[in-house]
């Protein structure tokens, strides 16, 4: 195999890898959240939710319509995880605040997501710091994806997963 094919060869297992991690993490996540009693975007919202955020901007980070960012703030809602404020300086703007047991639901499922995943598992200090900083180096701004980038614009062929619309769509993106 030539340098090239070789090239494409790597890149084809690296790809393929990361789609099956992929499932990985989200079946944890669907375990998890089923564990939890909440439904899985659950999840990718309390992560997201680290300070008092604009629905809006949570919509905006969640990658999701505003009229599925209200469904979200009233699940958290009635749950007792959330609450909506209206923003200072601006009261049109509506924030959404986790209570102190959405900070507590947001602690334990961070904790037992992290301990469910597979570098907690299988790779040693070194090997995660390593992991950690190859993923850093490849998130990197330099590197990321523009915003009007429509990922439909580029045909998906039969058997190829198409990793960033399937965790997009999963809410894990």
């Amino acid at each position: 195999m030539d340098r090239n094919g070789r090239s494409e060869q790597l890149d084809a297992d690296i790809l393929n890898s990361l789609a099956e991690l992929i499932t990985q993490i989200m079946a944890h996540g669907e375990r998890l959240a089923e564990r939890m009693s909440f439904p899985t975007f659950f999840i990718k919202a309390l992560h997201t939710l680290d300070c008092p955020m604009a629905m809006k901007e949570l919509g905006r980070r969640l990658h999701c319509d505003p009229s599925f960012v209200t469904v979200i703030a009233d699940g958290l809602e009635k749950r007792g995880l959330a609450r909506r404020e209206a923003q200072p300086g601006d009261r049109r703007i509506r924030n959404i605040v986790l209570t102190d047991a959405g900070v507590e639901m947001r602690q334990r499922m961070e904790r037992e997501l992290a301990a469910l995943m597979p570098w907690s598992r299988v790779l040693d200090t070194g090997e995660r710091e390593q992991l950690l900083a190859l993923l850093r180096k490849m998130a990197s701004p330099g590197n990321a994806v523009a915003p009007d980038y429509v990922a439909a614009s580029r045909p998906v062929p039969a058997g190829e997963v198409d990793v960033a619309a399937s965790t997009a769509s999963a809410g894990l993106a």
